[in-house]
């Protein structure tokens, strides 16, 4: 089912609002600790600084998440 082609005015928008409004929150939430993060750290485990700031930055939710889970190092700050 594609949500995009059932939506055909604002009052259909609104339907949708309560599920669409938490993931923008959640996305941009931990895109912005992901690149705060990249930006901090010189070393990861995977990759380096350039990946991860694209991975974060083009990958949507999936993108911080991957960076958090492979690139994150465990080093104290």
């Amino acid at each position: 089912m594609n949500i995009l082609a059932e939506i055909t005015s604002f009052e259909d928008l609104k339907e949708y609002l309560p599920f669409i409004i938490p993931l923008l929150v959640l996305q941009l939430g931990l895109m912005l600790a992901a690149l705060i993060s990249i930006l901090k750290h010189k070393k990861y485990k995977t990759g380096n600084r350039a990946l991860w700031l694209v991975i974060s930055l083009l990958v949507s939710i999936i993108g911080p998440i991957l960076y958090f889970a492979l690139g994150k190092t465990e080093e104290e700050e």
